[in-house]
This record gives structure tokens, sequence and C-alpha cells, in this order.
């Protein structure tokens, strides 16, 4: 009697095994090896093998002769989400937008295609979530109802790139990918082998018909997309919401962009209308009449936009064993903050317990507000209130110096625009005239007590 033919697939990064494991080896995920049935190998043998059957084999060339791409964008209607990308959408791209549940993703794609659809270009709106009742209902209190924008609510891929060739649409999104599923492949939609087929077929799409596609993707607990790691390779954009969905302020950062830089944030604001551009950052991330000891105020540089935020942190005396925690601030990085306190300034806060809170819902990825926190926590320790008008920007190493930081004139110059008269900076010249009055002459009378 012939033994079975088995084949275990890891439901993270898709490597496949002929025995179970109780830990992927590829990319370390426990429990999640599934066994694929007798169709899913027999599929999987011949997309091997007519993938490797191929008509001719093409021939490198010096890039010297090859000629460049001519990457033409359009505006999506949100001068957020243009900038984002690098400018605006691209032709023929495949981009895919990650967050939390009720963060805003298929609220702003749904806006977009309105906007595209008021400009008389034919959009398609997939949802294998939502009727396209629900969705009507959103379309009217986001103002995207327009003859041009087309709902389809549709888990079947073959019926969707059958509604793609019947008209000549220019924009699509999908929402989402882990709910579509191919009939050629026998698994659940959402399973490695789902994604990954679909994926690709929708990237085949938009290549060959110059279309461009936004897939709304699932995250896991730990905030990544769910699904296979190959998803995010094979996409050309990948975009994040951050931020708190109780607050009003979303955040949509970009991971990934072949056709732009990584650098440049998006701020969005959610009310009644919709998710909408943020009009103006000034004040929104820190109040100066509430300021209170333990808060401090620095700048922080979102991609080519520098933005005010305020960094609170309270020291108390900790009942057992000491404890860390911070929002939107590294916690290692924080521990390296105390750990030189204690050694420089004699500090006992080993026996403190230090929280550390970035306002807004905001993340910070550069050392810049190094200064910043060590001014909170020393306020906090202290019971002291910092100055309103004064501001921290440095980076703090493991000897004790504060270190300069980039765009140091772009953060002065919004401190100029929004009213503050004093900085606590690194000790270097500051060329532009204009700046020079904005640096504390007596910085020691403001971090005298500390």
């Amino acid at each position: 009697m012939a033994k079975k033919k088995t084949l275990f697939e890891c439901q993270a990064c898709g490597f496949q095994s002929p025995r179970w494991m109780g830990k992927c080896t590829s990319c370390g995920e426990w429990e999640s090896m599934i066994e694929l049935s007798a169709e899913q190998i027999k599929f999987l043998k011949e997309t091997a093998s007519s993938s490797s059957s191929t008509p001719a084999i093409p021939r490198a060339k010096p890039i010297t002769e090859v000629d460049e791409d001519n990457i033409t964008r359009f505006g999506s209607g949100s001068k957020e989400l243009d900038l984002v990308l690098g400018g605006g959408i691209v032709p023929g791209s495949l981009t895919l937008i990650g967050g939390s549940p009720g963060i805003g993703k298929s609220t702003l794609l749904l806006k977009i295609a309105g906007n595209l659809a008021a400009q008389q270009q034919d959009v398609l709106y997939v949802s294998g979530e939502e009727s396209a009742g629900q969705i009507k209902l959103r379309a009217n209190r986001l103002g995207a109802n327009h003859e041009k924008l087309f709902l389809l609510s549709e888990i079947n891929l073959a019926s969707v790139i059958a509604e793609i060739n019947r008209r000549d649409y220019r924009f699509i999104v999908i929402d989402s990918i882990q709910t579509l599923y191919s009939e050629e492949t026998p698994s659940a939609p959402g399973s490695v082998t789902q994604v990954r087929t679909i994926t690709f077929e929708l990237m085949r799409i938009a290549k060959s018909l110059h279309i461009p596609i936004f897939i709304i993707g699932h995250i896991t607990k730990d905030g990544s997309i769910a699904g296979p790691r190959v998803l995010e390779h094979m996409v050309d954009t990948v975009l994040y919401f951050e931020g708190d969905s109780n607050s009003e302020l979303r955040l949509l950062r970009g991971f990934k962009n072949r056709f732009g830089s990584t650098n440049e944030v998006g701020i969005f604001e959610m009310n009644k209308e919709g998710l909408n551009d943020a009009k103006s950052m000034a004040g929104r991330f820190f109040d100066k009449e509430k300021l209170q000891s333990g808060s401090a105020l620095t700048v922080i540089m979102e991609g080519s936009r520098p933005i005010v935020i305020e960094v609170q942190a309270l020291v108390a005396e900790a009942y057992g064993h000491p404890k860390r925690s911070c929002t939107g601030f590294d916690n290692n990085r924080l521990n390296m903050l105390l750990a030189l306190l204690e050694k420089k300034l004699d500090l006992p806060l080993g026996t403190y317990d230090v929280f550390i809170n970035i306002s807004g819902g905001i993340k910070i990825n550069e050392p810049a507000a190094d200064l910043a926190v060590i001014a909170a926590i020393l306020s906090s320790y202290r019971d002291r209130e910092l100055s309103t008008q004064t501001l921290f920007l440095g980076e703090v190493s493991l000897t004790g110096e504060i270190r300069e930081i980039a765009a140091l004139s772009q953060r002065l110059k919004e401190m100029e625009t929004q009213g503050f008269s004093k900085a606590v900076i690194p000790n270097r010249p500051i060329e532009e005239t204009s700046i020079k009055s904005f640096i504390a002459d007596e910085v020691s009378k403001v971090v005298e007590w500390m």
C-alpha cells in the first residue's frame, strides 16, 4: 500500500516541510505549521512545473544600455496621502495599507475613490467584508456618491477579475486581501497559499493594465500585516496607520516605497465628514497653557515636517520591583537614559517607577528627544515646572554629552512660528541670524535646579 504523501506549510512565512514542526525553522513562529490537502499539493506541483518551463532565456545587458522608466503620477485629492506616496499615485502600482480595526483604512480609501470618481474616472471598490448598502451609507457621510464610483461586494477572485475586464477602470480598491479567495487554490481565504496567489494575480493586473490597485490588509496583535511576509515583499508600497483610534488624529507612515522616500508621514483628522487632511499642526500635540511638572516640549522631524510635541514623565516611589514603561518612546533607550542620570547626577532612580508618554499618539523614532525626556524626568522627580517658553533639543550620549541633531535650523524656525522664545540645544554655532535670538541666553537659569 502506497504511503500517503504529506506536506506542511507555515502560515506566517510559507515555509514548507515534509513533517510537522512545533516551531517553524524559517521564521521562528510557534504552532504555525498546517497540513496541506492532496489537492493543494497537486496545485503547488503544477504551478512549479508551469513556471519552470520558460520558452526563452533572457540575457543580461549593461545597465548603461537600459532605458529609465518614465514614472508619472496623478493626485489622489489628499495632499497628505500624496506626500506619503512621494508626490501622488503611480499608475500600475500595487499598494498595501494596514492598521488597527477602526483606524480609518476603509474610510480613507473610499474618500480617495470618491475624489477620483468626481474627476470622471471609473473607480472600482471591491469589498469582501461589507455589503454595497453599507458602503453606500458611508459614502453618503463622506460625500463620495458619484456615478463613476462602482461598488462590488464579492470575495471570488474570478468574479473580481471579470468585472475589471468589463470596464476601463483607472483605480481599484480591494477591501480586504484576507477575504478574497481563488477557486484554483483549494484552501480557506486568508491562508498563505490564497494570499500569495491572489496578490500575484492583482500584481499582474496592475502591471499589465497599468491600473493602480490599493489593498487593505488586516494586522496581527503585534501590529504586522496578517498572513505571509511575502505579501509585503510583492507589493510596491506598504503604508501603516498609527495613532489611537479614540483620538481624532491619525498618522499614515510609509514603510516601503519603490517610487519614493519612506521618510514622510501623513497626518489626518477624523471627524463627522470622515478622514480628512489635518489643516494645521500648531498646538495639536501640546497645550502650552496646561504644562505641569513632568512635562517638557521638543521638536521632532516627521520626514520634512517639524512638529512640536509634549513629552510627559511620571516618577514615583516604587513599592517592590521598579517599573519602566513607555508609550511612543523606546523602552530600551529610556533604561539607558535612567542609568546615565544615576551615574552622572547620583539620582536614586533605581528605587522609583518611571513612566514616559508622548502626547498625541506619536511614536518617536529619533534620538533628538533625549534631552526633552531627561528634562521631563527631572521635572517630575523634583516636582518643578519647566518654562512654557523653553524647548529641549539634543541627543544624549552614554558619556553624558549633548550631541548635534539633524535639521536643527528647521526645528528652531518652527519654534519661531509657534511663538517660543528659548531653546536648550547642543553647543554649536547657528548661521541664521534670525534664529540666534531664540537660543536661550541664560540656559543655566532655565535648568539650574537640575
